[in-house]
């Protein structure tokens, strides 16, 4: 298929065609495509964890909508199409138009298969395949299509890395962590740590924990 940019990739992306397995993006002209599998703990069950712990909180206080796997963000301005592992999209955001959700073609009431548009919090979480894509070009194509905030997790290694990122001047920068390894985010309106243990059977286990700002 030629695909000569964007709008290309999004008919391909949206269609039949498009493969039904791995994680294809598009980024400033480039389609980066991972086929890997996804680890079961250290990618799998961490974006579980998150989804739970950050569903409950949109929904209970009516903030947006939450999604995850598969679900696909264009931003024209940042040619870019990516489908990050964590993406919130808020009731201002679709309200004001800022987010806009693509109906499926053909498809019948409430069908959408992208959203289009900065959403207002996207999380990736690092894999052996990604690593550069998502400490690099990934937070950059992010910043420049005007993502608020930028969450980036590597859990592969004996240092677990979670880091809450805020819109600088011209790149993302890292919030501050509080004495008890909290950091705010402003999307969210809550503070997040993330920590790792064992269960009894050996099994790695995360908890991401939650408090209102102080």
């Amino acid at each position: 298929m030629d695909l000569r940019c964007l709008a290309d990739f999004r008919r391909w992306a949206t269609s039949d065609g498009f493969p039904e397995r791995g994680r294809i993006d598009y980024i400033a002209g480039r389609i980066d495509v991972d086929m890997s599998p996804e680890d079961l703990h250290t990618h799998g069950k961490l974006k579980t964890e998150l989804v739970g712990v950050l569903w409950q909180r949109v929904k209970q206080a009516g903030l947006g909508e939450l999604y995850t796997d598969r679900a696909r963000v264009s931003c024209p301005e940042a040619d870019l199409s990516s489908e990050p592992d964590v993406v919130f999209v808020s009731e201002s955001s679709l309200n004001s138009g800022r987010v806009r959700l693509v109906p499926k073609t053909g498809g019948g009431a409430d069908r959408y298969v992208e959203l289009e548009g900065p959403p207002d919090l996207i999380v990736e979480i690092v894999s052996d395949a990604s690593v550069r894509k998502d400490t690099e070009r990934l937070p950059a194509a992010y910043y420049r299509a005007g993502v608020t905030e930028f969450w980036l997790i590597d859990a592969r290694g004996d240092d677990l890395l979670f880091r809450i990122h805020y819109r600088g001047p011209s790149q993302y920068e890292p919030a501050t962590t509080d004495a008890e390894g909290y950091q705010y985010s402003t999307v969210l309106d809550r503070r997040y740590r993330l920590d790792r243990s064992r269960n009894a059977k050996g099994r790695i286990v995360f908890d991401l924990r939650e408090r209102e700002r102080e």
